[in-house]
C-alpha cells in the first residue's frame, strides 16, 4: 500500500459514543485526494435498517457505499442481530474475491453494542463503548475518553467536540460534523 493508498483510505475522522441512554455516531466531512480537499461536507454517516442502526466509515467511498448495502442485506438476514449481520458480513469482506479488495473500515451501533468492522475479518466491540477510527480518530477517541464522564456534555456534545479537537490536529478531517443518534435500550 502506498502512502497515497494509506491517506485515502484513514483520511476522515469518525466517532462513536455511548452515553447516558444514547448512542452517537459523528463523523468530520472533509474528502480528500492525497493533499488536496476534494470536499468539505460529505456525509459519512448514516442509518441504516429503518433507523435502527447507526454507522460511519473511513476508506473509499465507494468500497463504504458497497459495505453499507451488503451490511442492510445481513440484517435483514438476522434482523434485531446486528453482531450477527457484522460477523457475517466480515466473513464475506474477507473471502469473497471482490469484497476483499474493498478499503474501508466501519463504526457500527445499534441500541445494545458499538462494533468496529473491518476488511480483515475483525468484528471488535470496545469495552467502554467508544470507537475511533480514520486518520483522525484516535485523537477524537482521546479527546472523548477526556470528555465522557463529564456530567455537563450529551453523547452528542462529546461527539462533536472530539471531532472538533481532531481537526485541530489532523489535516484529514475538518469541522464539518453529521451525525446519527438512535436511543438505547
Amino acid at each position: 500500500m502506498t502512502s497515497e493508498d494509506h491517506s485515502r483510505w484513514h483520511a476522515t475522522t469518525i466517532l462513536c459514543v455511548r452515553k447516558d441512554g444514547f448512542v452517537v455516531i459523528a463523523g468530520d466531512g472533509q474528502v480528500s485526494m492525497g493533499d488536496t480537499v476534494i470536499k468539505s461536507n460529505a456525509m459519512k454517516v448514516r442509518q441504516l435498517h429503518k433507523g435502527s442502526v447507526i454507522s460511519g466509515f473511513a476508506g473509499a467511498t465507494a468500497d463504504a457505499f458497497t459495505l453499507f448495502e451488503r451490511l442492510e442485506a445481513k440484517l435483514d438476514e438476522h434482523p434485531g442481530q446486528l453482531t450477527r449481520a457484522c460477523v457475517e458480513l466480515a466473513k464475506d469482506w474477507r473471502t469473497d474475491r471482490y469484497l476483499r479488495k474493498l478499503e474501508a473500515m466501519m463504526a457500527v451501533a445499534d441500541d445494545t453494542v458499538s462494533l468496529i468492522v473491518s476488511g480483515t475479518g475483525d468484528v471488535l466491540e470496545p469495552e467502554d463503548g467508544l470507537i475511533g477510527i480514520g486518520s483522525g480518530g484516535n485523537y477524537a477517541l482521546s479527546a472523548a475518553r477526556a470528555m465522557i464522564d463529564r456530567d455537563d456534555m450529551t453523547a452528542e456534545m462529546v461527539a462533536k467536540r472530539a471531532i472538533e479537537i481532531a481537526a485541530d490536529i489532523c489535516v484529514y478531517t475538518n469541522k464539518n460534523i453529521i451525525t446519527e443518534k438512535i436511543k438505547n435500550k
